[in-house]
């Protein structure tokens, strides 16, 4: 059974001597996430949340982060996760169109506190969670994505790993705790069409899901063992009836988390190429908004599909409409978290550009999604110039990384804010020393009150 298989990996993966290559790879996705979770904790729906399950907090040994308040693990993974997907900066894994930390790191995380596991045991439960995951959610493709929000989906795969490598399950228990996993999956794409707050509780309902599925496997609760190959299974109910080798293809051998995407914009990753074409327009001719007559954005399906309206009234309208941030980035020159300030929303600069925004699908572009995230740019200038631009990927994809220092940047311009400056880098330095941790609650969470009432306003 491919479960067994996979399940076979995971294993022996707690014990397989580590490239340091991998390592570093997966405290850069640690840190990213810290990143991306940090702004999104103080705002909905992760601050409605901590509310609605009030009796789950103030007890338990893992923590929400940044605030360090005591929670059940599953309520930790649950918040958090919620609060990594929130502001749209979390990372990529661009072949399976997939956010992997949003689930897998909140719910390690969560586990690797609530047991009193070492820095070392959360990185590899990372690596495991994401090896898995990343292939599952390759193998689906695009007939998955149709209907289906993968980081919702899939990321239940990532979450169960991760947690099933911080208990210890063995080979049986571990193919059970992805076998219930399978069943658990959820989350429809219609959720994000229109503002509403689903598209982050995708990550924490995965989350949260995920670490069930591993914790009541530890307890001796079955799955299906062919619940993702079978007839009326994963892969044919949820997708077209995938090629499942591919899903164990490399592991052990090659390492997703080496090849994953930092987003360096705060929006939709669809959009990016984009705003990276029209930037190095900007940059190449020094381009004013006043300068510019038309725009034209040739993409791939799930820009058009996902991002096409250009709808901006809110914060998540925003982030989603590729006009809208092209537009922001011809005006300021970056989409950052000020892009979708209340000011920004109604600047009408911003607007008459988005107005002056085409959106339409290129073949070319398209034929090679989702394995490479391109776009074509061209800008029609108010005295008669038409500029074009082929942007081939996107800025902090795998072939376009970005550094150590730029993620440290990230991390600092995300993080400060909410925790203060002091606690921020702590933080940082030790998440880059994380594997000689003796324990995953040595990372030093916690942010004044003030700092967090701050944040959220």
């Amino acid at each position: 059974m491919l479960t067994d298989d996979i399940a076979g990996y995971a294993v022996a993966e707690r014990t397989r001597a580590l490239g340091p290559e991998v390592v570093h790879a997966a405290k850069r996705c640690v840190i990213d996430w810290l990143a991306a979770t940090a702004p999104g904790a103080v705002i909905p729906p992760a601050s409605a949340l901590t509310e609605a399950l009030a009796e789950d907090l103030d007890r338990g040994r893992a923590r929400l982060f940044p605030s360090g308040r005591a929670a059940t693990l599953r309520t930790a993974a649950l918040i958090n996760a919620a609060a990594s997907h929130t502001v749209e900066f979390d990372d990529i894994f661009r072949d399976a169109i997939y956010h992997p930390g949003t689930p897998t790191v909140a719910a390690a995380l969560a586990a690797a506190e609530s047991h009193g596991a070492s820095g070392e045991t959360l990185l590899r439960a990372v690596i495991v969670g994401y090896e898995i995951s990343t292939r599952i959610g390759a193998t689906m493709g695009r007939a998955h994505y149709k209907y289906w929000h993968n980081t919702a989906t899939v990321g239940t795969f990532g979450a169960a790993a991760a947690v099933a490598t911080v208990l210890g399950l063995d080979e049986a228990r571990f193919g059970h705790a992805l076998t219930t996993a399978a069943t658990f999956a959820a989350g429809l794409q219609q959720a994000f069409r229109s503002d509403s707050m689903s598209k982050p509780m995708h990550g924490g309902h995965a989350a949260d899901a995920g670490a069930l599925a591993a914790m009541i496997a530890g307890k001796g609760v079955t799955g299906a063992r062919d619940i993702l190959e079978g007839e009326v299974g994963f892969g044919r109910a949820m997708g077209d009836g995938p090629d499942w080798r591919q899903a164990t293809e490399g592991l052990g051998e090659r390492y997703n988390v080496t090849r994953m995407t930092v987003k360096n914009h705060g929006c939709c990753g669809h959009t990016f190429a984009a705003i990276d074409g029209a930037l190095a327009l900007k940059e190449k001719y020094g381009l004013r908004p006043m300068d510019i007559r038309k725009i034209r954005v040739g993409g791939y399906s799930a820009t058009i599909n996902v991002c096409g309206s250009k709808k901006h009234s809110t914060p998540f309208e925003g982030k989603f409409s590729l006009a809208y941030v092209i537009a922001q980035a011809l005006n300021h020159g970056s989409v950052r978290l000020d892009a979708f300030s209340p000011e920004r929303l109604n600047d009408p600069v911003t607007h008459a550009l988005v107005e002056k925004v085409e959106l339409y699908l290129d073949p070319e572009v398209d034929k090679t999604f989702p394995r490479q995230r391109a776009a074509n740019v061209e800008i029609e200038t108010a005295d008669g110039r038409v500029l074009r631009h082929h942007q081939p990927t996107r800025k902090g994809d795998p072939d376009a990384p970005l550094s150590d220092a730029d993620l440290d940047g990230k991390f600092l311009e995300l993080a400060s804010p909410v925790m203060g400056e002091g606690k921020a880098k702590a933080l940082l330095a030790a998440a880059w020393r994380l594997e000689g941790l003796k324990s995953a609650r040595e990372l030093p969470f916690g942010a004044g009150r003030s700092a967090l009432r701050g944040a959220a306003e």
